[in-house]
């Protein structure tokens, strides 16, 4: 009952930030998630016996939000996009090249440094190691979000990516306490099944076929909530095929494998990383559901999938309608 009653409260609250919050408060709001997430990383890296630098993790990790949601911003400011943003150009683009450097080589450099200060000195390379994890993990693909939500049908983008995640797993859940017989990863995760697994991989499939097949009755309907902003500047690619708008049936159903697949595998990682650890729950803030790296886990293996299908393919759909 806890675990519905969580999930009734916020996952409208989720579509109501992603729909209307404005970029700078929705990516505030992420990165409160990824604060969030990260303490209880921390906190399964600390129960394992390492001593992660958090300080340094945390700033890391808001750097890492800076670069990437400025690299989307770029992105927006070509001759496409509006004044405002072609404006940013210049500061955008030397903050994007100042800071992904920093990031990707000045962060392990840095937590390398710190770990001189161990003792034992054998701690500093797994110390090091376990901080800068974080930022691939937690930091990079929780970005994601507002990275995606930039573009004028992001927002819709976004919500069909978590909605295959959510609903794939939904159908592993029930359909693995039902008939799940079969052990998928008994070592890591003795509660998940074949069944469930093959269930949650079918069920994406048919909700991306209903959802991305032909996206423009669904966005319209959005716009007649106000859910979709129609005021916004939209750039429209030609489609890479005869199709127009509509993605082909091959592309839907390969990107919701992929997107269903990279969710299972990220929720195992997680309830790897807690059995390492001797946890149960990354932590308790939420009812039913425990920590918010918990619920996030499956999200944060789908983003980068969902970057890539958006970039080879969905940009163009979705920029029509």
């Amino acid at each position: 009952m806890k675990r519905v009653l969580t999930a009734v409260i916020l996952i409208p609250l989720v579509i109501l930030a992603l729909f209307k919050a404005p970029l700078w408060l929705f990516t505030l709001l992420v990165f409160g998630v990824a604060v969030l997430a990260a303490h209880e990383y921390f906190g399964i890296v600390k129960a394992q016996g390492y001593r992660p630098f958090e300080f340094a993790g945390y700033l890391l990790m808001a750097l890492t939000f800076v670069v990437l949601v400025f690299t989307g911003l770029w992105m927006m400011s070509q001759p496409n996009a509006p004044t405002t943003l072609r404006m940013m150009h210049v500061g955008v683009f030397r903050a994007y090249w100042i800071g992904a450097p920093i990031v990707l080589l000045g962060g392990p450099l840095l937590l390398l440094l710190l770990g001189l200060r161990r003792e034992p000195l054998s701690q500093a390379l797994p110390d090091a190691s376990s901080s800068y994890m974080l930022i691939p993990y937690i930091g990079c693909t929780l970005a994601l979000l507002p990275l995606l939500r930039i573009p004028a049908n992001g927002p819709l983008y976004l919500l069909c990516v978590m909605l295959l995640v959510w609903c794939g797993d939904i159908a592993a859940y029930y359909v693995g306490r039902a008939i799940g017989k079969h052990k998928l990863a008994p070592k890591v995760s003795p509660g998940k099944s074949w069944e469930g697994a093959i269930a949650s991989v079918f069920s994406a499939v048919v909700i991306g076929i209903v959802l991305l097949q032909d996206i423009a009755p669904i966005a319209d309907g959005l716009r007649s909530l106000h859910l979709l902003d129609t005021t916004r500047t939209i750039t429209h690619y030609p489609a890479p095929d005869s199709s127009g708008n509509r993605a082909p049936l091959w592309f839907v159903v390969l990107f919701a494998v992929c997107i269903n697949v990279s969710a299972q595998v990220g929720d195992l990682v997680e309830s790897a990383l807690k059995r390492g650890a001797g946890v149960k729950d990354s932590g308790t803030l939420l009812p039913g559901h425990g920590g918010v790296l918990d619920r996030i886990d499956a999200l944060l293996f789908a983003l980068p999938v969902g970057l890539i299908f958006y970039l080879d393919g969905f940009m163009f759909y979705f920029s029509a309608v």
